[in-house]
Formats: C-alpha cells, sequence, structure tokens
C-alpha cells in the first residue's frame, strides 16, 4: 500500500482508492502485512478510512515482499494463508462487520474461499459478500500439493472445481471460483482474460464465471501527480502555459547529458523491467529509432536481460540515450514531465498507470492497444477531435517503429502538438471517479440474495 510498502499498481489502488470510497462515505478498514519498515499496527488515513498492518516478525520482516535473489520465498503459502485468517480475525476483534470483503490478488485470494467454508455460518461474517480483484493474471499463487495441509481445509477442495491446478495449488484459482464477483482494473482485460492468449491458464474459469466478471478502470492520485503542484520538478506548469514543461524538458535534456534543444523530441519509459512491457519489441529496432532526430531516457529495474540491453544501448548512442537502472520516485515525476513522448509498448496491461500519469504531465502516450492502454488512449490519427495519443495493435517491432515515426512527424507540428499536451491535461482519470464505480459495485452485490 502506496506509501507504506510498494511494487506494482496494486500499491497505487491500495494506497488511493479507499481514501476515495472514505469520501463517498465508505468506511473501510484496510489490512495489509507488516512489512519491514513499517511502523504501525493501525493508521487512520482520514475520517472513514483505517490501515491495519498485521505483524508477525518471523513471516514479514525480511528484506522483500515475496522474495529473494534466489526465487520465491518457499513459505510463501504459509505467509499468506497466515495473513488472510488474521485478517478476518482481526475484523472480529476489532468490531468491524464487513458487508463487503475487498480481495486483491492471489496473496488475499484465500479470503473469499474462507467466507464462503469455514466461515459460512460464523455469525459475524453470515451476510459478508467477497469481492476479488486481479490485477495481473500472470501471478497466481502457484504451490507444490503437499503444502496443501498448511490451508487447514478440507481435503475435497483440492479438486478441480477448487484449489488443484495441474497437479499443484493454485490460489487465485480457487478464489476466482468461490468469490461473489470478479473483477479486473480495466474493462477490456476483463475480456482479454477469457481468451487463451491471455487467461494464463484461468481462461477457462474464468469464463464459468463470465456473468460476474467486470472490469473497473483504475484512478491516479491526481495530488501526487499534478504539475502545477509538483515540487519535485525544475518548475511548476499548468494545461494554459507550458512554459513550465518546457523548462523541465530543458532540465532532462542538460541532467542527461543531451543537447539542450526545444526541437528535440524527448521519448521517455519508465517501467519495469520485464517481458510484458514489450521491450522486446524495442530491442529490435531501438538502433534504427536513435539513428533518427530524438532522445531516450529510461527509468526501471527489472530482468537483468534488460539491464544489459538499455547498458548496451547508452553504449552505443551516448548522445541521446540515458539510462537509470533502479525505480526513483523523484526522477519519475521529473520524466514524466520533462519528455514529449511516453513509451509503452506493451504486450498485455490489465490498467497502466503510465500512460494516465503522461497525460496529466502533457506527454502524449504511444502504446499498444492492449487492456486498459485500449480503454484509455484514443489514436490522434483516427479521432483527430478526440484523439489523445498514439496506439499500434500488432505485437511487432516494425509496427512500433511506425508509430514512433508518427509521433517524429505530429512533433514538427508545433501548433498541432502543443494543443494535444493541453488537451490531455485537462483528460479526467482520477479516482473519484473509479471510486464511485466500485461504491455502486458494492451496492449491487449487497442487494443480491
Amino acid at each position: 500500500m502506496t506509501p507504506f510498502s510498494k511494487t506494482g499498481g496494486l500499491a497505487d489502488v491500495a494506497g488511493s482508492l479507499p481514501v476515495a470510497l472514505g469520501a463517498l462515505g465508505v468506511e473501510v478498514a484496510i489490512m495489509m502485512p507488516r512489512y519491514r519498515g513499517i511502523t504501525f499496527s493501525k493508521k487512520k488515513i482520514s475520517e472513514k478510512v483505517t490501515a491495519y498492518a498485521i505483524e508477525n516478525e518471523a513471516y514479514f520482516n525480511r528484506a522483500s515482499y515475496y522474495g529473494n535473489e534466489k526465487g520465491d520465498y518457499p513459505d510463501n503459502l504459509e505467509r499468506f494463508t497466515f495473513f488472510c485468517r488474521r485478517a478476518l480475525a482481526l475484523a472480529e476483534d476489532i468490531g468491524f462487520r464487513p458487508d463487503i470483503v475487498h480481495a486483491n490478488d492471489w496473496q488475499a485470494a484465500l479470503l473469499p474461499v474462507l467466507l464462503k467454508t469455514q466461515f459460512a455460518n460464523h455469525p459475524f461474517f453470515k451476510k459478508t459478500k467477497s469481492i476479488l480483484t486481479v490485477h495481473n493474471l500472470a501471478y497466481q499463487g502457484h504451490f507444490p500439493a503437499k503444502q496443501y495441509s498448511l490451508l487447514e481445509l478440507d481435503p475435497s477442495l483440492f479438486s478441480v472445481d477448487g484449489f488443484e491446478f495441474y497437479g499443484k495449488i493454485n490460489l487465485l484459482k480457487a478464489g476466482l471460483l468461490f468469490a461473489d464477483k470478479i473483477n479486473t482494473v480495466s474493462p477490456t482485460y476483463a475480456k482479454e482474460i477469457k481468451t487463451r492468449d491471455y487467461g494464463y491458464g484461468l481462461e477457462g474459469v474464468i469464463r464459468k464465471r463470465e456473468k460476474d466478471v467486470s472490469g473497473i478502470l483504475n484512478g491516479i492520485d491526481t495530488v501526487m501527480w499534478d504539475p502545477a503542484k509538483d515540487k519535485k520538478l525544475k518548475n511548476q506548469y499548468f494545461a494554459k502555459d507550458l512554459e513550465g514543461k518546457k523548462e523541465c524538458k530543458a532540465d532532462l535534456q542538460k541532467r542527461c547529458g543531451f543537447e539542450i534543444n526545444p526541437e528535440i523530441p524527448v521519448f521517455t519509459l519508465v517501467t519495469r523491467l520485464a517481458e510484458q512491457k514489450g521491450l522486446d519489441l524495442l530491442s529490435h529496432i531501438a538502433d534504427k529509432f536513435l539513428e533518427k532526430k530524438a532522445q531516450l531516457v529510461v527509468l526501471g529495474e527489472g530482468d537483468p536481460v534488460y539491464h544489459t540491453f538499455f547498458k548496451n544501448l547508452k553504449a552505443r548512442h551516448p548522445q541521446n540515450t540515458a539510462v537509470f537502472l533502479g525505480f526513483d520516485t523523484v526522477e519519475a515525476h521529473r520524466l514524466y514531465a520533462g519528455a514529449d513522448f511516453f513509451l509503452m509498448p506493451s504486450l498485455f496491461e490489465p490498467c497502466g498507470l503510465g500512460q494516465l500519469i503522461s497525460f496529466r504531465y502533457g506527454t502524449v502516450p504511444i502504446v499498444r492497444s492492449t487492456g486498459g492502454l485500449a480503454d484509455t488512449v484514443i489514436d490522434v490519427n483516427e479521432f483527430p477531435r478526440s484523439g489523445n495519443g498514439i496506439l499500434f495493435k500488432e505485437k511487432s517491432p516494425e509496427k512500433l517503429l511506425k508509430v514512433i515515426e508518427r509521433a517524429l512527424a505530429l512533433f514538427q507540428e508545433t501548433r498541432h502538438f502543443e494543443a494535444l499536451q493541453k488537451y490531455v491535461m485537462t483528460l479526467d482519470f482520477s479516482w473519484e471517479r473509479s471510486a464511485q464505480t466500485y461504491k455502486d459495485f458494492y451496492k449491487e452485490l449487497q442487494r443480491q440474495a
């Protein structure tokens, strides 16, 4: 949960959605593990929202959340079984009787199962409904079958209609089967996961629950991401006046050792360095791209293969390539503000926050049409009046190069490009809108018998 612990988009959702729900009158108790560095057991976030950090030194006081350089922690099933059971016990201890238990991803997927089995007749939870949100179906929580006893559940649940998945335990699969409702973080991703290409072996389960699956688009924290008030920037700026953005661009060019020239477009990539992010597409055309009049700035960490690729790319193109390995929040703000274009050629993207943040900073996104990217980015060529970015559909390096060339041509149309920058800054992807959709979703579920 941002800002207390951060990995992936789930942390951003957990940090922003409850606050937005609280502003709509929803009472929220957030349950999270007390990971290393978290200093509270209970923390009031807002009038209606309280966070509880569940303690267990042996399980959660570790250098990282889910694993280390050797791979996933071997006791992850034990750790998150404890977390789910303790979350329900803590709710009862503090007298917080939930109408809805909203579980997120495999780490909390045991909660819907518990509510439908061992807690089905528990007086405190008898009327409680469950929702499971899938932030990324690729991560499912697989464990050896021999660990099943750690769940302390009826052996009959280790079956094709429960936890069993090709001879292993699959926590997410069980959660999908037992939750009252399922949602994903964009409408298009909710459709994509029914297919073999995006279902990661669970497409049959998703199709089985099809009438209970929906997609609600994530929002972004518009207080954190606000170029008009962002103290991390060289200069603040507004949609009506982009002078501050021009100064942020010059500052970025200077810090990267580039030629400081407003007529050279800056492309940026702020991402987890993983295959999912379409980096192989970029790798095939990167040299051709950087032979053009353009500058590229990369910020991210992840797969060592991509660390090596970007280091080598910088060595070949030192005049117009800068690479920041690791993740630096301050630097991320500066890259969003200083760039002209934001690259996001993802192979799949459940929602994506990068394109929404880039809008906020007047930086035009270049994305592959998938998941939340397809739901939020409208191609400027196809829809000149409402277009807000540049899209391509095929998983093809050549198509990526073509849309980069389109971006370079668009940049040359100075007045048109500045008008586009100002327009995208006015788009509303705040959590307030998404939170209202979630509140309606909760109410609809509550009304069902």
